[in-house]
């Protein structure tokens, strides 16, 4: 049974959010349909999301339904620099040993290019969103 999803902002550790500093960087939302996930990432994917992101992938894992895939859809991230490249590897590395499979659903060029540059875009299952394009 599919269950709500849930938002998680960053936390006291992140930058400060609230009327006076504007709204956060990124949103992290997290919905389960028996053995799979799915985690979407909107705004900036850079340091500020690591801690939501391993916090959902971590409680998903805790979780009584055994997990096998986890769709981590970054087709609304508008930025991703190398502290986000260095989360999405730290998320695959804490699903591989469990035999969790993570794909990343990618649609925008400010995601595609830094995943090829780095040479991630190999080492991940790639659900290229774009349209005309073949999923990977």
């Amino acid at each position: 049974m599919e269950q709500p999803p849930r938002a998680t902002q960053p936390d006291a550790a992140g930058p400060a959010t609230g009327p006076e500093h504007g709204p956060p960087n990124v949103t992290v939302t997290c919905t389960r349909d028996g053995a799979t996930a799915r985690i979407e990432v909107v705004g900036e994917l850079t340091d500020t999301a690591r801690r939501p992101l391993v916090r959902e992938l971590t409680d998903l894992m805790l979780s009584r339904t055994p997990l096998t895939r986890v769709e981590l859809d970054l087709c609304e991230v508008s930025f991703l620099n190398s502290a986000g490249i260095a989360a999405l590897v730290q998320l695959q590395k804490l699903a591989q040993p469990r035999g969790i499979e993570l794909a990343l659903a990618v649609e925008s060029i400010a995601v595609i290019k830094p995943l090829q540059l780095s040479g991630l875009w190999h080492r991940f299952t790639v659900l290229d969103r774009r349209e005309g394009h073949d999923q990977f």
